[in-house]
């Protein structure tokens, strides 16, 4: 199977927006929005603030896409990588193969990946529930691995695995090689396949996707608090995930639900977590949320 060649990420210095700039830009999309039928698609009318950048919105009800910016341009997902893990241990639990309380086995490659981590030691064993919280919390590394050699048998059958998952979710641009996200230029995928899985969790596992949603979890004894600001930033937040390595900048999946609006979005390379997820607020605010 061939994979899309990346080019290495970077900035242009030329392409940069003030968040001043950036605020104004949303407002008018948001007044643009409310003239528009239901049959459009609204792309932002700027430049992207750094090369690598790319966006989605998609109204969770009807499938239909609210905003585009290079939706399908070939990036890195860093670790929203793990949305994947997850949902292929949803998928065991479902059907049966694994329970919550399944230990998973650490193996000293698995205890051997750098952070973010648990810090597992080789010879440990740590549940499945608490394994979910962790990836989705604390975004483990060690955990990922162990997942997938636990799912899997090895990493790299795991990650085969994924990508026949991600092919029949429609994901058609994505390839992963390992569980975590860690840096892999072959591991790619799209801001517009990341919205399919965000959409296919919550379609197929609504049992589990609070997983997504929570803040925090205990680990030994001590509250271990997560890296996705937005889940106390907007109204009705419920998830997802956030990503960063260097070459992928910083990427964050989030979904909002209200009884009559249910949006995810999609933010791929940005400049840095804050305005990251200041941005991800104000797109979705834009469209109703």
């Amino acid at each position: 199977m061939g994979v899309a060649k990346v080019a290495p990420p970077g900035r242009t210095n030329n392409m940069m927006l003030t968040a001043k700039m950036r605020a104004l830009v949303i407002a008018a999309l948001a007044l643009f929005a409310t003239g528009c039928t239901t049959s459009s698609v609204i792309t932002a009318p700027y430049e992207p603030p750094t090369a690598r950048y790319a966006a989605i919105v998609i109204d969770a009800k009807s499938g239909k896409v609210l905003h585009n910016t290079r939706a399908d341009a070939i990036r890195f997902p860093a670790s929203l990588t793990k949305m994947m893990t997850m949902y292929m241990a949803f998928e065991a639990l479902s059907r049966r193969r694994i329970s919550l309380n399944s230990e998973i086995p650490v193996s000293s490659y698995a205890a051997s990946k750098p952070a973010s981590k648990l810090y597992l030691k080789a010879g440990e064993t740590i549940n499945v529930d608490t394994a979910l919280q962790a990836l989705a919390v604390k975004s483990a590394n060690d955990v990922a691995t162990a997942m997938a050699e636990f799912l899997g048998g090895s990493e790299a059958t795991f990650a085969r695995m994924m990508t026949a998952r991600a092919r029949s979710l429609g994901m058609r641009s994505t390839t992963f090689r390992n569980a975590s996200g860690l840096p892999d230029r072959l591991q790619v995928t799209t801001a517009r396949d990341m919205a399919t899985l965000s959409l296919a969790l919550q379609k197929r596992y609504p049992q589990y996707f609070h997983y997504f949603g929570k803040s925090t979890f205990v680990w030994k004894g001590k509250t271990i608090r997560g890296h996705n600001r937005v889940l106390g930033m907007l109204k009705g937040a419920n998830g997802i995930k956030t990503g960063y390595t260097r070459a992928s900048g910083f990427n964050l999946a989030t979904s909002v639900k209200r009884p009559n609006k249910h949006l995810v979005g999609v933010i791929l390379g940005e400049d840095s977590g804050k305005v990251r997820n200041r941005h991800m607020v104000e797109l979705l605010k834009a469209f109703g949320a």
